[in-house]
């Protein structure tokens, strides 16, 4: 279904000074998007832009690479200097510095790995195997191949898998002040699914990865989802004997229980609740959930962060795998913190090479993905 060009925004209100005028979060947005639609032609603007309710768009999402499930909307390799100037400065707008600087890590890991991989053509030991993973099996994806992007099923490059050109936007609804839209943004270990509406945001299902997840770019180790594992482990290693026992599962969990292709899927909580942990470690995990509820601009970030604190005591902590990791390695164990509001699994990839070196991560609202709530007010 296609809609007509609008681009308003809100989240979270928030004011800054911009030329000398006080400014909101929203107004803000509202400018770098309405930028970016200026920048494209008709036909680039329909291929972008969805109904609100297009239920195969809103899962056309995936950590596989877009050769394997098609993503919609136009990607960064389609676009101009200009667009891709007008791009970015969107997701600047709608992310905080460090989620964007994040984002930019998850892009740059995997342009990392299409120079492994052979320009990123073919599977290679560090793809996914075909019919393996999140998400479909190669050539179906979730909705008709390529969607209604230009660059068809691969993106326009022959079959072409990792790389920063491979990262789409798309926009579902009516952009309004008033009335929710979503903006969506990703490719391979990556999907950001922003819903706003008026004053109100939420920054899920959003899906963050990284292959390889330690790399060295410009003299410097970087590790985009660091944070995610090294305080986790600090959390564990935090709590003492019976807490342990209660927070670390009799089995092993390999993969996102909750990842593409299982929205309005829930699962029971299990592990240590946070009602037994003493203000330290409650503040420790509160830590662990801001590496995701943190990637969102900041005045959004606190509206939500104060949601997730509210609920800290129903909220639940549970480990399965190694307990140790090296010293700047991310670790090897899969996690998951669960409240009322919220999902978070942390989820090593453990086939076919290094496990710390390869891992999934998904954030969700099982009560408000892709803003359920908002829109039935």
């Amino acid at each position: 279904m296609r809609i007509r060009q609008a681009f308003c925004i809100g989240i979270p209100l928030a004011l800054s000074v911009a030329g000398g005028a006080a400014q909101t979060a929203s107004s803000r947005i509202t400018a770098a998007a309405n930028a970016f639609l200026s920048t494209l032609d008709d036909k680039q603007r329909q291929s972008v832009m969805f109904a609100f309710d297009d239920q195969e768009q809103r899962k056309r999402w995936s950590n596989f690479p877009v050769a394997m499930v098609p993503r919609a909307g136009i990607s960064m390799g389609e676009m101009t200097p200009a667009q891709h100037t007008a791009a970015m400065a969107l997701l600047a707008a709608a992310l905080s510095p460090r989620g964007l600087e994040k984002v930019q890590q998850i892009m740059e890991a995997d342009e990392v790995l299409k120079t492994t991989e052979g320009n990123g053509r073919g599977r290679g030991p560090g793809g996914p195997p075909p019919g393996m993973g999140n998400g479909p099996p190669p050539g179906r994806g979730n909705g008709p191949p390529g969607g209604r992007g230009r660059g068809g099923p691969t993106g326009g490059r022959g079959g072409a898998q990792f790389g920063k050109d491979l990262y789409f936007f798309s926009i579902l609804g009516t952009p309004s002040e008033k009335n929710p839209w979503i903006l969506q943004f990703g490719g391979h270990h990556l999907a950001l699914n922003i819903t706003m509406a008026g004053e109100q945001g939420i920054l899920t299902p959003t899906l963050t990865g990284a292959q390889p997840a330690l790399y060295t770019a410009n003299g410097k180790t970087v590790r985009p989802l660091g944070g995610e594992s090294d305080k986790a482990l600090a959390l564990l290693n935090a709590l003492d004997e019976n807490q342990r026992k209660e927070a670390i599962l009799s089995y092993r969990l390999a993969d996102l229980v909750l990842g593409p292709g299982q929205d309005g899927k829930t699962i029971q909580p299990e592990g240590l609740k946070a009602s037994k942990m003493n203000e330290k470690q409650k503040a420790m995990l509160l830590d662990v959930i801001s590496e995701w509820a943190n990637i969102v601009h900041e005045s959004a970030a606190a509206a939500r962060m104060a949601e997730l604190r509210a609920d800290l005591n129903e909220t639940w902590f549970a480990w399965s795998g190694p307990v140790t990791a090296e010293p700047g390695r991310n670790i090897a164990a899969y996690y998951r913190v669960q409240g009322p509001h919220l999902v978070i699994e942390y989820a090593p990839q453990e086939l076919g090479g290094d496990p710390t070196l390869h891992v999934h991560t998904m954030y969700r609202d099982p009560t408000n993905d892709y803003g359920r709530k908002l829109a039935s007010k």
